[in-house]
């Protein structure tokens, strides 16, 4: 019985990462997951209290899956300026992946206080790594350049989630070359 919970909560979440990454926090309703799923609406509820609890589990499972990803490339690099531009090039080669949308559909900011905590403690992991490369370039404030470094990701993620006018790699290219730029002071 408890292997068939496991089955039918991992097909919602399935079917909540394809909603996502359609349409967006929007598109993300119990409705949808009830038909996507075939599960009638009240057993979705039995699944998951609310929208945000939808949206905090896909992060709790796909979100160390994803800074697991970045993780590894800033590992394959060898110097700190290389980590950097793996930091930033790994999020951006990440944006189209189903599971990078759940995670992005947490900056709509429709979680409650412990969610965006969790979300928060998961990102401070991948942060940690990055203020380590800055510090190893000389960064007098490491962390303070981490913040705004994510920043300039986090623009460049919104800017190829709208589909805006620059291609994907242009908009990378940008990003990439601010980020260095930038942390070279």
């Amino acid at each position: 019985m408890a292997e068939h919970r496991t089955m039918q909560r991992n097909a919602l979440l399935d079917a909540a990462r394809s909603l996502l990454s359609e349409g967006g926090t929007e598109a993300l309703t119990f409705p949808a997951l009830a038909e996507r799923t075939g599960l009638a609406r009240s057993s979705v509820y039995e699944y998951f209290r609310s929208r945000a609890a939808v949206v905090e589990e896909l992060c709790a499972v796909d979100f160390p899956v994803w800074a697991a990803e970045v993780e590894a490339a800033m590992e394959r690099a060898e110097t700190p300026e290389d980590k950097v531009e793996a930091y930033v090039r790994q999020q951006l080669a990440l944006v189209g992946d189903r599971r990078h949308r759940a995670v992005v559909a947490i900056s709509a900011g429709e979680l409650d206080a412990g969610a965006r905590e969790k979300i928060r403690a998961a990102h401070g992991g991948l942060i940690a790594m990055i203020v380590e490369a800055l510090g190893a370039l000389g960064h007098e404030q490491p962390r303070l350049a981490a913040m705004l470094l994510q920043g300039v990701v986090d623009a460049a993620v919104r800017r190829i989630e709208i589909g805006a006018a620059e291609e994907p790699g242009q908009i990378t290219e940008a990003a990439v070359a601010m980020a260095l730029r930038g942390v070279r002071g």
